[in-house]
């Protein structure tokens, strides 16, 4: 019987949907896992690819997440998420945004992504579309193809900082539209949206899906407009890996409009069960001594923003718009390349540097380069010494 499955399988009996066809890679990903194959062949590489901060999580979390381990917080829970957590979770939104949030609203989720799955499994079917402004995070127009449905891109303007136009994603509005999804802080352009754009996007009428995981990571004096503060009807997808350093912990959560709340829970009921038990407790911990290392961070970011900035410039990579938030330097690389993937493979094959070609952000970024600097002064400085000579030889 195994003989003849596998004959048959190797035939082609495996047919993968076109929707699912339709998924592109995860360029950053493709990079770091390039880059550690390079490393188990003894090569160093300087990562900056990869969104993912070098600083420790809240030693508060990690302890409870041993102690949680030790004392048997390994079973399933709520699917919403613990009590307490839900709870903690409402109260610190409602304190960074101003507007009251029912815990009722929140569906704790085994990181942010799972959270954006399921919300828009819950709102579309084939046919529909969902306006994506671009760039825009690389899995967003994924997600909405794994859903059956179609993204359709509106270009923001670098001289404008990144601003959204309301009126452009007005105009790409049909019947067929099913709701606005977007980030502020934006990954990969550190963009942080003002509030009259956010109520000019709620003014549009599809709901806003809201990604606001880089909260709270923000320079210059610049506040976050949540969707919350403009809107009944907006989904708001936040968590714990970029403002505490907990990537791997695994932990997000969406807070919803309150009638597609049963919705959301039966799906991640279906898919998902829970979060993991010990990792709520990390996350409780962080949001209640947390704070003081959020703060710590932003201030050291601020300073490798400066410097990571000022190298680039120096390159000669042209940023028009800097950062107001999240941890990465959108650079306008044209002066070297026209092909962002082709540039981005040359310097780390030849300088050993990581980088995200600006093409993984949409079509709308091709030509620009995303580098992190949530890693240590020292590499950003190696990062760039090693690329000064590769963008020397080809610099037009």
């Amino acid at each position: 019987m195994t003989a003849v499955k596998r004959a048959r399988y190797s035939e082609g009996t495996v047919k993968i949907p076109a929707h699912v066809q339709s998924i592109e890679p995860f360029l950053a990903m493709e990079v770091m896992e390039r880059a550690y194959e390079m490393e188990r062949a003894g090569v160093s590489v300087m990562h900056l690819e990869v969104g993912e901060p070098d600083f420790e999580p809240p030693e508060a979390a990690s302890e409870a997440a041993r102690a949680g381990l030790v004392s048997g917080a390994t079973r399933y829970t709520d699917s919403r998420g613990l009590h307490a957590l839900r709870e903690a979770i409402a109260n610190d939104k409602a304190a960074r945004t101003g507007v009251s949030v029912d815990l009722e609203r929140v569906i704790v989720t085994s990181g942010t992504s799972p959270a954006l799955l399921i919300s828009l499994g819950a709102l579309l079917e084939s046919g529909d579309e969902v306006i994506v402004p671009a760039p825009h995070y690389p899995c967003y127009p994924n997600f909405v193809r794994f859903c059956g449905a179609t993204p359709v891109s509106v270009a923001g303007d670098p001289e404008q900082g990144w601003a959204i136009d309301a009126d452009a994603v007005r105009r790409a509005v049909t019947p067929r539209t099913r709701a606005i999804l977007y980030g502020s802080p934006a990954n990969p352009t550190g963009a942080v949206q003002p509030r009259e754009v956010v109520e000019a996007l709620a003014a549009v009428g599809p709901p806003l899906l809201s990604d606001e995981i880089y909260d709270g990571l923000l320079y210059d004096d610049v506040q976050v407009t949540s969707a919350l503060a403009v809107s009944d009807d907006a989904f708001v997808f936040d968590g714990f890996s970029k403002r505490y350093a907990m990537t791997g912990f695994r932990l997000g959560y969406v807070i919803a409009p309150m009638p597609a709340v049963r919705t959301l829970q039966i799906l991640q009921q279906n898919f998902f069960i829970s979060a993991s038990e010990f990792v709520q407790h990390a996350g409780l911990a962080a949001l209640a001594q947390g704070a003081e290392s959020v703060v710590l961070a932003r201030g050291v970011l601020a300073t490798k923003r400066e410097l990571l900035i000022g190298g680039l410039r120096e390159l000669g990579f042209r940023i028009p718009a800097p950062p107001r938030g999240a941890f990465y330097v959108f650079a306008d690389a044209r002066a070297f390349a026209s092909d962002s993937k082709a540039l981005a493979s040359r310097l780390l094959e030849e300088a050993h540097v990581g980088v995200t070609p600006g093409v993984d952000f949409g079509s709308e970024g091709e030509g620009f380069l995303r580098f992190s600097y949530a890693v240590d002064e020292a590499v950003i400085r190696e990062a760039l010494a090693r690329m000064a000579p590769v963008l020397a030889g080809i610099a037009r």
